[in-house]
């Protein structure tokens, strides 16, 4: 008996088939591939993958969040009756969040479930070695978001059990080896937001230059290896005139951008960071069919270690705004609409003045003007060559490559108009990985390897190194006895 692949029908194909077989209402009409036709093209390889990619779009919201808002680069104040929630945001900010933490819950669930779909496609594909190696390799990305975020979790592979946690060293050892075997079966070339091998390769390079954390030893000679073999690969990749171009509305044509997970405003939602960072009003500036949330912004720090003549700053939204027609906009209580970068509370009522303008916004991801949804069509990035430039640059200064570092460095520099360093040290290697990478989901990563996730700084005055893993959330625990708890919880 021939096993099958089935494929659900779009009702265009079940239009066609019903004018095709009109004349004969006896014709047969089949729903299902034999497997031995089936995952011969990449484009069925494609088709069959889909669902593994699809649960990617999750990214923007429990893995960006929690990553960025918890950092120095991103603050979610309390702005009158918004943005409470319970004290959730507060928490990230303030590193005061707990294993209830609704939305850390949340990025567990991210992670873990799509997971579980995929060890629920590896047996559909298992005739394919290349089909089974791709998405061993994406389900790799998602254990690295685990073993980054919460450091000891269970290596499930089959669904079978639930399984119980694992070391953080054993998660990092099975990321490393999941991906080694992988990349030669990837695609070797370019496949949009596809795991290539490039793809792969900077996902391997992430875990290396994390190694000390994750394992408790260092693999700077790794890191740098696998970024050089991103560079110096013959896909073309070049450094885009700006640092802004990777993120306009249609940036599928970026040169830069290695892997990145795509969105459309009518078809694949998710893309929203304007709805979270624009003020109420901004929705006549760029002519949106949806009213802003008035909620994300950077802080005062992070905003002002830009300097004045630095590209990058494009990215902020800052000052008096305006509508399209050139009106200047006014917030709620008729007090000009200014963004500031300064503000004294994280936590601030209606009687607060500010309450309503604090905080530059961000505008990393292109604006789409007149857009009637809330969603956007711009693709998140998760990795481009700008980072794969800056882990060999960091690896190299470990290794006391000094001068090989700096240059690397200070080619992201020059693209941004600010001046060549003389010297490479570790803080400003740091300094210009936020600034390059600002509200791209790497602070908090960088932050920890660095040393600096724990120090004092505005509203985080919880000095305790245990936060630079989050909480196994409790309801999972009860789920599952046989997880253990992350220590300082």
């Amino acid at each position: 008996m021939k096993k099958y692949i089935y494929k659900v029908l779009s009702v265009g194909v079940f239009a066609s088939l019903a004018l095709s077989s009109c004349t004969d209402l006896t014709e047969p009409v089949y729903d299902a591939i034999p497997a031995d036709q089936f995952l011969k093209t990449d484009a069925q390889i494609a088709a069959a993958l889909g669902p593994a990619y699809g649960g990617l779009r999750g990214i923007t919201w429990d893995w960006f969040n929690p990553s960025e808002a918890s950092s120095d680069e991103l603050i979610v104040p309390t702005r009158g009756g918004d943005w409470y929630d319970g004290g959730d945001w507060l928490a990230y900010s303030r590193h005061t969040w707990t294993p209830q933490h609704g939305p850390i819950n949340g990025m567990w669930g991210f992670i873990f479930g799509n997971i579980s779909q995929i060890n629920q496609l590896i047996p559909v594909v298992k005739t394919n070695q290349k089909a089974v190696d791709e998405l061993r390799a994406v389900r790799a990305f998602y254990y690295f978001m685990a073993v980054d975020a919460f450091g000891n979790v269970p290596i499930v592979t089959d669904n079978a059990s639930a399984g119980g946690t694992k070391t953080r060293a054993e998660v990092y050892a099975f990321v490393v080896k999941e991906l080694t075997e992988s990349i030669p079966n990837l695609l070797p070339g370019k496949a949009y937001s596809r795991m290539t091998q490039d793809a792969a390769r900077m996902l391997l390079a992430k875990m290396k230059l994390n190694a000390a954390v994750y394992s408790g030893t260092a693999d700077w000679q790794g890191a740098y290896d696998a970024a050089n073999a991103v560079i110096n690969s013959k896909n073309g990749y070049s450094l885009s005139s700006s640092t802004a171009s990777n993120f306009i509305v249609a940036n599928e044509g970026s040169g830069e951008n290695i892997w990145t997970i795509p969105y459309d405003s009518f078809k694949a939602g998710g893309m929203n960071f304007q709805m979270r960072t624009l003020h109420y009003a901004n929705q006549q500036t760029y002519g949106l069919g949806n009213s802003p949330w008035n909620g994300f912004c950077t802080l005062a720090d992070f905003y002002n270690s830009f300097e004045s003549k630095d590209l990058r700053n494009s990215m902020w939204i800052k000052g008096q705004q305006y509508a399209a027609s050139g009106a200047a906009l006014k917030d709620a209580k008729g007090a000009p609409l200014a963004f500031i970068a300064d503000f004294n509370k994280d936590q601030m009522t209606d009687a607060d003045p500010e309450f309503q303008v604090a905080g530059i916004r961000s505008q990393k991801y292109e604006i789409q003007k007149n857009n009637p949804n809330g969603d956007q069509s711009n693709d998140y990035v998760v990795f481009r060559l700008a980072d794969a430039i800056m882990m060999r640059a960091e690896a190299a200064f470990r290794l006391g490559k000094t001068a090989e570092a700096l240059a690397d460095l200070n080619t992201i520099r020059k693209r941004s108009g600010v001046d060549a360093l003389t010297e490479i040290t570790a803080a400003n290697i740091l300094a210009e990985r936020g600034r390059e990478f600002a509200w791209e989901g790497w602070r908090r990563n960088d932050m920890i390897r660095f040393g600096t996730f724990s120090l004092e700084r505005k509203f985080m005055k919880k000095l305790d190194k245990t936060r630079e893993l989050f909480p196994i959330p409790q309801p999972r625990i009860d789920a599952n006895p046989l997880l253990k708890q992350n220590p300082g919880y």
